[in-house]
């Protein structure tokens, strides 16, 4: 099934860096900091290590799956549960990237509203954005490839410029190190899952990787530099915030933006805001693709086609969303979902790829 993708729709395998990296860079972690600290207090940086290794493990497990399988996410589904069954499981990874893209767009409003124009409405900034990513996915995997590369070298110098956090930190604020039991410290991992969400979007782009193989290093490479940014923007916030004043922070990544001082701009957290834009467009692109891609090989339908009903639901779905209390609740149910789907169906459909696989070579030796 990997071969049916032809060779020039096919992308680097170095690519797979960015597509992971920028999956997990996206709105989550923006505010990751103070949902972490909440369990686990100013350990909390040791549950960003634990869920880093996880994802390790699970990139593994997925990478195997798909060598097995010979394809994506539905030729694994075929693979262990038989045609129709695997059908109907793969139908519901499209409304698992509708949520995921709804989340994102109303997260990244929401912080636009708060932080820069109070009085933007929703729909049409909403709007705005899903048309640019309709346009980018037209373009093909190739050209959502490129738009992940951009948003990780452009906007690089913003994770760099942090380090003027450090004269005014105090990293005496972390300790006395393990304070916390270890059900806190699995508790807090299991709280930043949402942040590192994404990687799980290999199982839809495999195919279209030229040399599968040579890009496993390239995604735990994304991965390991994910893990390592949101150590070093946890460590920064916690030695710039006092415990009590960072539970008072929804986006404490965004405030520690505001010490940030340059001649030619007063208030640097709006460079920041703007060009997290360019962050979380990928995030969008890359889910209206996978969705859309998936409505193509189980239901026939036009990937063009598909991609703009589906935007069009995702545009309806985020302008009714409103409050910070419904903004809150989708993305706990989001990083919920996508905790079960990555932490346990994806070992669980591991250990029923190798049965499956055992009981085909017991079935062609016989």
């Amino acid at each position: 099934m990997n071969s049916n993708v032809p060779n020039s729709k096919k992308i680097s395998p170095f690519l797979v860096f960015f597509l992971i990296h920028t999956m997990q860079s996206g709105v989550g972690i923006l505010g990751f900091q103070r949902i972490i600290a909440k369990t686990a207090g100013y350990d909390a940086w040791m549950s960003i290590i634990l869920t880093g290794l996880v994802v390790h493990i699970l990139l593994w497990m997925m990478f195997k799956m798909l060598k097995i399988a010979d394809g994506d996410i539905t030729s694994i589904h075929t693979f262990v549960l038989g045609k129709k069954i695997g059908k109907i499981f793969s139908s519901f990874f499209i409304l698992y990237f509708c949520l995921f893209t709804i989340t994102v767009l109303r997260s990244y409003i929401e912080v636009v509203q708060v932080w820069m124009f109070p009085e933007l409405r929703t729909f049409w900034f909403t709007l705005a954005l899903l048309i640019l990513a309709i346009y980018i996915v037209f373009g093909g995997f190739r050209t959502v490839a490129g738009i992940a590369f951009f948003s990780i070298i452009l906007p690089f110098y913003i994770d760099v410029l942090f380090v003027v956090i450090i004269p005014y930190s105090d990293f005496t604020n972390l300790l006395p190190i393990f304070d916390h039991s270890v059900k806190e410290l699995l508790l807090a991992s299991r709280d930043m899952s949402f942040t590192l969400l994404g990687f799980e979007t290999l199982l839809f782009f495999y195919p279209f990787i030229q040399n599968p193989e040579r890009s496993k290093k390239w995604a735990h490479f994304g991965a390991l530099f994910s893990t390592m940014l949101c150590i070093y923007l946890a460590i920064l916030a916690f030695g710039f915030f006092p415990e009590a004043q960072l539970q008072k922070n929804t986006w404490p990544t965004l405030a520690m933006w505001k010490i940030i001082k340059l001649p030619f701009v007063e208030r640097f957290e709006y460079i920041g805001v703007s060009n997290w834009g360019l962050v979380i467009l990928p995030n969008i692109c890359i889910c209206l693709w996978c969705a859309s891609r998936l409505a193509k090989q189980l239901f026939s339908i036009r990937q063009k086609t598909s991609v703009t009903a589906i935007a069009i639901l995702c545009l309806i779905a985020t302008s009714l969303i409103s409050t910070r209390g419904q903004i809150d609740l989708l993305t706990t149910y989001t990083g919920k979902v996508g905790f079960y789907f990555n932490f346990i169906y994806v070992p669980l459909l591991f250990a029923g790829t190798l049965i499956a696989k055992k009981v085909r070579n017991r079935e062609k030796h016989t």
